[in-house]
């Protein structure tokens, strides 16, 4: 059995998403990454089903939500409070691993709330939702 410990997984980014120049950086100033991956549902009950209902899945659609340390000198930090209050496209890579598997796409971040606790470090919690782009999300690696 080959698990995966969460401290091993990858969140990267590029800069003007996918498409976008310079290589995929990775954003270690990151905490409790979750990847939502859901897909649409559509009823194809029919009379031969004996009364089962049946379900297929439709339009897939995924979003990320994790947290961040608010630094304003890290490069990742910044590049996603830009694309927020820019409204600008972010490549993002949500992977199991440094070179690993895991699903590829240029999001919005449709959250950036900031938490500042008494006795904890100023974060941010981030919610980055797929978007509109000429290249379509992707699963990538083995």
């Amino acid at each position: 059995m080959a698990i995966k410990l969460g401290m091993e997984a990858a969140l990267k980014y590029k800069v003007g998403g996918q498409g976008g120049a310079g290589a995929w950086t990775a954003l270690g100033n990151t905490r409790d990454v979750t990847l939502n991956l859901e897909a649409g549902e559509a009823d194809v009950t029919t009379r031969a089903n004996n009364g089962w209902r049946a379900t297929v899945a439709t339009l897939k659609e995924a979003s990320v939500e994790f947290e961040m340390v608010w630094d304003t000198g890290d490069a990742g930090f910044t590049a996603i409070k830009n694309a927020f209050f820019n409204n600008d496209p972010i490549g993002l890579q949500i992977l199991d691993a440094a070179a690993g598997q895991g699903l590829q796409a240029d999001f919005s971040i449709t959250n950036f709330s900031r938490s500042e606790a008494l006795e904890e470090a100023i974060t941010v919690s981030v919610t980055a939702r797929v978007t509109y782009s000429t290249t379509a999300p992707s699963w990538i690696g083995s």
